[in-house]
C-alpha cells in the first residue's frame, strides 16, 4: 500500500487492530487469524508531535524530545510486515543522506521485544528503534494513527510540526518529494499548507513504476 496523506481529513483503519490482533496471538489466547479486532475511533493526526517513551534497544526509556531540533522521520513498523522489512535499506540511507542537513530518522517497533532484538541481531538498522507492544500503539493513537497499515513515516519539521504522514512502504522518489518540502518548511521557504500541496503535487507526478 502506498500513499501520502496530508493532516485534513486523515481517516485512518487497519493496523493498531492488526497489531493488537497479533498480541494476543502470540500471548495464546487465540491464533492470530481468530484474533479480534477491536475497534479504535479515528483522531485527528495533531498539528505538533506529541511527546512519547518507549524503551529504546538498550531497555532503556528514550523520550521522543531528545530529537528535538531536527526534523524527522518517525517510522512506525513491526518485524512481521514485509514492506516494513524492505524500507529498512532506504531508512538507512536517508538517516545517512541527511543527518548532515538536520534531519534524524526514529524507528518505533510496535512489537513484541524480544522478536524485534532477534531480527535486529541479523538486519543492520543505522538509526535509534523504540519497542513498545501497547505503549507502542498509544503512541500511534497520539498521531492520530489509531488503525492504519503498517508502515507508517511520520515527518516532521525541526521545530516539531507535523508535515505529512506516508502510510504504507516509503520509496525514494516519495522521499525526495518529501523532503524537499521539509527542507523548504525549515529553511522559510514554504509554509506547512504550501509544503503539503507540493506533497501532494510532487506525489500525483510519480510514475508507478519509479516506487
Amino acid at each position: 500500500m502506498r500513499r501520502t496523506a496530508g493532516l485534513a481529513g486523515l481517516a485512518v483503519v487497519g493496523c493498531a487492530a492488526l497489531a493488537a490482533g497479533y498480541f494476543i496471538a502470540r500471548s495464546g489466547y487465540l491464533s492470530r487469524e481468530e484474533a479480534p479486532a477491536p475497534p479504535t475511533a479515528a483522531a485527528p493526526v495533531p498539528e505538533i508531535r506529541p511527546l512519547f517513551t518507549l524503551a529504546d534497544t538498550d531497555g532503556r526509556q528514550r523520550s521522543i524530545s531528545e530529537w528535538d531540533g531536527k526534523a524527522l522521520m518517525i517510522n512506525f513498523w513491526a518485524t512481521w510486515c514485509p514492506p516494513c522489512r524492505r524500507e529498512i535499506p532506504l531508512l538507512n540511507a536517508l538517516r545517512a543522506e541527511y543527518a548532515p542537513r538536520g534531519f534524524a530518522v526514529v524507528g518505533v517497533a510496535v512489537d513484541f521485544r524480544e522478536d524485534v532484538l532477534a531480527y535486529l541481531r541479523d538486519t543492520p538498522v543505522d538509526y535509534p528503534v523504540l519497542i513498545g507492544e501497547q505503549d507502542g500503539l498509544d503512541a500511534m493513537r497520539a498521531f492520530g494513527l489509531g488503525t492504519t497499515g503498517f508502515p507508517v513515516t511520520v515527518f516532521t519539521d525541526a521545530a516539531g510540526r507535523i508535515v505529512t504522514v506516508h502510510v504504507g512502504e516509503l520509496h525514494r522518489p516519495e522521499a525526495a518529494v518529501i523532503l524537499s518540502a521539509v527542507e523548504a518548511v525549515g529553511a522559510g521557504r514554504l509554509d506547512l499548507d504550501a509544503a503539503r500541496a507540493q506533497i501532494r503535487a510532487g506525489m500525483a507526478a510519480i510514475e508507478p513504476d519509479e516506487g
